[in-house]
């Protein structure tokens, strides 16, 4: 095979990728090769590419963390995954598997997790390395392409949902039907679950009830938590944020039923203010949470080999990654976009 591979590059933040030919990396005791077939482009990766966050990568590095592809190569002491396994290079890249909250099975907040595509080069190159033991393994009928936007949008929406605590039969509204949200409908149907979608654009509003949510309600209307908490009769038993937007969040709380949790998945810059009274008063629960782990990684792949849970997926090549992250930013991307690398 070729020794070089294609690779797009954050070489400063706030710049263009720039599309390169590198090296192909060489793996290590304990490593993985990975051919990439297919890699999701996530808002997660504009942030990275612009240094939005307060734990900024180092440029340069390669962005993209829902990265499916074949394993070619098995550095020594692998024994997870074997040679022609299809796996995923999710944004938990690794952890170190011996603090408090890797033994209690919650390695996303593991104080020395890595993550791909941020502090490790990611998805967006035709080759990447991985850790065979935090891999997402790909089951059997699922494609390349309809795995990425599951190892990272799918399990975040649905380990979300899973933290309101919202029972089958209960209500739960999502606000946001963008590239998560439109999941988090369909896993919420798949959960038992009343939908009342949330979003200030009207298609994305409609395609959400197509997906089966039982009501939806545009955030831009005057009333629009009154009319959420008339829609669910009293307020929603669960709340997903995914929209990063700080309106949203606000919104979010109100619409939280008596007793009810609000979880927060989208990352919008800044912070937003607490209504402590009706919080208190209301014994509503505020819950971060940040993707999923290795088991809600299995879960929600497990749903979608189902066909329970569909991305809307547009195809892209590499060479457009540019242009793919000036529609992300402009919110001109109605459905998941997926770099197709088969013609690589």
């Amino acid at each position: 095979m070729s020794k070089k591979m294609q690779a797009a590059v954050v070489e400063a933040f706030g710049q263009k990728l720039v599309l390169k030919e590198l090296d192909i990396p060489t793996i290590g005791p304990g490593q993985i090769l990975v051919k990439t077939e297919a890699c999701g482009v996530c808002h997660t990766d504009l942030h990275a590419a612009h240094g939005d966050w307060p734990l900024k990568p180092t440029p340069p590095f390669i962005p993209g963390h829902e990265g499916i592809g074949i394993v070619v190569a098995l550095g020594d002491g692998v024994t997870a995954v074997k040679e022609g396994d299809r796996v995923g290079v999710p944004w938990l890249y690794s952890a170190c598997g011996h603090c408090e909250h890797c033994l209690a099975a919650w390695e996303t907040v593991c104080g020395e997790a890595e993550f791909g595509g941020y502090t490790k080069n990611g998805g967006f190159a035709e080759y990447i390395v991985a850790d065979p033991n935090y891999v997402a393994h790909i089951p059997n009928g699922l494609s390349a392409v309809e795995a990425a936007p599951i190892i990272c949008a799918g399990v975040t929406t649905y380990k979300g949902i899973k933290e309101t605590g919202a029972r089958p039969g209960q209500w739960i509204a999502i606000s946001g039907i963008g590239g998560l949200g439109h999941l988090g409908v369909q896993y919420a149907k798949a959960l038992g679950l009343r939908v009342c979608a949330v979003d200030i654009d009207d298609r994305k509003l409609a395609h959400a009830t197509k997906l089966g949510a039982d009501a939806v309600v545009n955030a831009k209307q005057p009333g629009a938590v009154e009319a959420v908490i008339k829609a669910t009769n009293g307020g929603a038993h669960g709340v997903l944020i995914t929209a990063p937007s700080l309106i949203a969040f606000n919104q979010g709380v109100a619409m939280t039923r008596k007793r009810g949790t609000c979880a927060l998945v989208g990352l919008p810059p800044g912070e937003f203010p607490t209504p402590l009274f009706d919080v208190v008063a209301n014994c509503i629960t505020i819950r971060g949470s940040f993707v999923g782990t290795r088991l809600d990684m299995a879960e929600a792949l497990a749903f979608a080999a189902e066909g329970k849970v569909k991305a809307d997926i547009e195809l892209q090549p590499l060479s457009a990654i540019n242009d793919v992250f000036e529609r992300l930013q402009n919110g001109d991307v109605p459905s998941r976009v997926v770099l197709d690398f088969s013609n690589h």
